[in-house]
């Protein structure tokens, strides 16, 4: 039995992903499973006959942060710097744009993770009049958002916590803080003011209807797909970042990291005015 077995519903979902979609983008908040349901999705494509490939904010991001032009930009109590997430979201629409030329027969599937909140990739939810536009908008390509029950929430941030101290793989490392999990909170309750979402008791804690109603709201230009998580899934022996099954991931080349950076600064030669526009990741 598969870990998702244990989840018909969730089960029978990833297995649709993995037969029809040409790209999944799991979209949402550090601490919601998103990492479970990829690298679940990965071993059910393979099976399926299909060649994954994985783009992801947390390796993709650390190559930005290591650059001679991203040094300039360091992680700040486990936060990373406005320029940092701008240039990685630059980068994602042309790497998705090449891929899509380079890797275009039916069998290759493009698993990507996208927090979306704080501006984190929140370039692919976003209309662009460039060569990643259409496959983006296409209905082959779904932002799913994995949204856990609160006890599932509660469960994910209690393991967060542990392996932040004794994490299974290095990856876990890079994971987001347990801190910052509750301040990202904050960023979707703020979300949620704004489209004029009515919060219940002010949702001091993790709201799950909240939470889906955001990330609906955000992803209006695109095909967005909710994943309940409902179950609490056995992780304790495992790592969500070890994969027995091939897959290609997507990283920036060294040679264009600090251009895009560059890049980046041009657009917004005022840091101060990036920060307060990626407070307002939500809006278009």
């Amino acid at each position: 039995m598969t870990l998702v077995q244990r989840d018909p519903a969730l089960h029978a979902h990833l297995g649709r992903l993995a037969r029809e979609a040409r790209i999944v983008v799991m979209a949402g908040l550090p601490g919601t499973g998103k990492s479970l349901v990829i690298h679940q999705l990965a071993h059910r494509a393979v099976n399926e006959g299909r060649r994954v490939h994985l783009l992801q904010w947390d390796v993709a991001r650390p190559v930005f942060e290591a650059s001679a032009a991203g040094r300039r930009y360091p992680v700040i109590d486990g936060v990373t710097q406005p320029m940092i997430r701008t240039a990685v979201g630059l980068w994602a629409r042309r790497a998705i744009a090449q891929w899509q030329r380079r890797c275009a027969g039916r069998e290759h599937l493009l698993i990507g993770e996208a927090p979306l909140i704080g501006g984190r990739l929140i370039e692919l939810a976003r209309r662009r009049d460039d060569e990643a536009e259409p496959v983006l908008a296409d209905a082959s390509c779904r932002f799913v958002v994995s949204v856990p029950s609160a006890a599932v929430r509660r469960h994910v941030e209690a393991e967060r916590e542990r392996r932040a101290s004794t994490p299974r793989h290095d990856r876990e490392r890079e994971d987001a803080p347990p801190h910052v999990l509750r301040e990202l909170w904050n960023g979707v309750r703020a979300a949620a003011d704004a489209l004029g979402i009515v919060v219940a008791g002010g949702a001091r804690s993790y709201d799950p209807d909240v939470y889906r109603r955001v990330y609906e709201a955000v992803l209006v230009d695109r095909h967005p797909e909710i994943v309940a998580l409902d179950t609490i899934l056995p992780t304790a022996s495992m790592s969500v970042y070890d994969f027995s099954v091939p897959y290609t991931d997507i990283v920036p080349r060294d040679d264009e990291v600090d251009a895009l950076v560059r890049a980046a600064e041009r657009v917004w030669p005022d840091g101060a005015r990036l920060a307060a526009a990626l407070e307002h990741w939500w809006a278009a």
